[in-house]
């Protein structure tokens, strides 16, 4: 599943695209959206925003488009007449003069008004998003404190969107590492300097993933890794996809255990219970 550095690339794409534009035709492809097919056609597109996982398209009518890619939703960007090739179903199709942004697969996709999108009942209860510039790591250490999630197992709630919006399996994976610490640990389980280390890389990895298009690895360490051959996946993760292969730090075998119900990479080494 695309997770929030994705959708926020995603987002800039977009709203490069067809922000400030004239949707000249706006088209629903799922039976239970087409009621507002042509009823959009010559409103203006205002604003693209992403929050977490999800996505807005916000329109000068009032009306916003809310999206979720779950697994397989992905939006494309291409030049005006120019439809391209792909075995995904059309979902929402919106035509500029230039440019046609499309979204294929999706098909968490509702039409909400103001009110609506006010009380949403996923975008109601998500927490401080991660790529936001005004989320702080004091914010998330002292959410890390708090009653609902300061005796949660960490492998258990850093994916809870209520927690923190925007973090996946992979950044999940990734965070952990970089902290040291094993999915099983808690909150309440930590000193200060492990809660400030953790507050830190929920923040400063996927915001180092949005900016480098994907990578959570050492930069440079990444950069050498392809520069000797290594795929963009090989180099791209610290833990991640990475069963059987040596750990960067102390080359102990990377495992991968269950932790709430989703495959977690981690060093058995670096990461002890």
């Amino acid at each position: 599943m695309p997770e929030g550095p994705e959708i926020r690339r995603a987002r800039d794409q977009l709203a490069a695209a067809i922000e400030g534009k004239i949707a000249l035709k706006l088209r629903f492809y799922l039976p239970v959206l087409r009621e507002w097919n042509r009823r959009f056609d010559g409103v203006r597109i205002m604003q693209v925003q992403s929050r977490g996982k999800a996505m807005l398209t916000h329109l000068s009518n009032g009306y916003s488009i809310y999206s979720h890619n779950q697994l397989y939703g992905r939006w494309m960007v291409v030049d005006a007449g120019v439809l391209p090739p792909s075995t995904r179903q059309l979902r929402v199709a919106i035509h500029t003069e230039d440019k046609w942004a499309l979204l294929y697969s999706a098909s968490d996709i509702q039409v909400l008004t103001p009110s609506q999108l006010e009380s949403h009942p996923f975008l109601s209860k998500l927490g401080l998003d991660v790529l936001d510039n005004q989320t702080s790591a004091e914010q998330i250490r002292l959410r890390l404190l708090s009653r609902p999630f300061v005796r949660r197992q960490l492998g258990g709630f850093l994916t809870d969107q209520s927690f923190v919006a925007g973090l996946g399996n992979y950044l999940r994976c990734e965070i952990l590492f970089a902290s040291g610490l094993h999915p099983r640990q808690r909150p309440c389980d930590l000193n200060g300097m492990q809660l400030r280390l953790l507050a830190e890389n929920i923040l400063g990895l996927p915001r180092q993933s949005y900016q480098s298009g994907g990578v959570t690895n050492d930069l440079q360490r990444a950069q050498r890794l392809q520069a000797a051959g290594a795929s963009f996946e090989q180099a791209r993760f610290l833990v991640f996809r990475r069963e059987d292969e040596a750990c960067y730090v102390c080359a102990a075998r990377i495992v991968k255990q269950t932790h709430a119900g989703q495959g977690c990479y981690l060093c058995p080494n670096c990461q002890q219970a």
